[in-house]
């Protein structure tokens, strides 16, 4: 006696091999939504950044600045964001990456390892020199001690990522301890950097010149200058 079956739905696809066109076209419309979100968070991290230019250490700017400024909504910032404090540690993660990545071309430049410490202190300090990177960096540290997240504070430190790329030349100059003494170099150069944001001074060549035999001094007795 034939065994009676039930027909399988037509829309029961828990047996139904793989659909390459419904894949691509999924992939296609989840690529198309993390590009528009990725846009999102770049604009949100833009209009924060130039808010707080213009706010400077006076007062913090508020969600809705940074939104209107950005043009966009509520919704989409805290699609991103739990809060304005993660919103001003991403902007510090931002600009450390994109200043590591402009330290780590210009280090490039130079053979020896004197001449990459060089390279090193002159890009740090230069976020100092110009008025309005030196007014937005100021900004942005100062909206940063809220968040322990500051040139000072905060895991990791800004000093910190900055020290990776002093570890190398310093091994290459025979350091002991290269990471310790990168890390006691990036501190005393992001310490200063902030003395000058806060002063308001630039630095000179000549600042350059004595930052730079510091740094050289802790891995070698005669400073090693240029």
């Amino acid at each position: 006696m034939k065994e009676n079956t039930i027909p399988q739905s037509r829309n029961d696809v828990s047996d139904r091999p793989p659909d390459g066109v419904a894949d691509r076209i999924a992939q296609r419309a989840l690529a198309r939504r993390g590009a528009h979100y990725a846009g999102e968070v770049r604009a949100l991290l833009d209009a924060a950044r130039e808010v707080m230019r213009r706010c400077g250490t006076g007062s913090r700017p508020r969600v809705a600045d940074i939104v209107t400024a950005a043009g966009l909504s509520n919704e989409a910032f805290y699609r991103h964001f739990r809060s304005k404090d993660a919103l001003v540690a991403a902007i510090m993660e931002d600009g450390a990456g994109q200043l590591c990545g402009y330290l780590t071309h210009q280090m490039a430049k130079e053979p020896t390892p004197e001449g990459k410490v060089r390279r090193w202190v002159e890009g740090v300090l230069a976020q100092a020199m110009d008025e309005d990177t030196a007014a937005t960096t100021l900004a942005v540290m100062w909206n940063a001690q809220s968040v322990g997240e500051g040139f000072l504070a905060g895991q990791p430190t800004i000093a910190g990522l900055l020290a990776d790329l002093l570890r190398a030349p310093y091994a290459e100059l025979g350091s002991a301890d290269a990471e310790l003494d990168a890390s006691l170099a990036a501190h005393a150069t992001v310490g200063k950097l902030a003395d000058h944001l806060w002063r308001r001074v630039p630095p000179t060549g000549a600042d350059v010149d004595h930052v730079t035999r510091f740094c050289l001094r802790t891995v070698t007795p005669q400073g090693g200058d240029e």
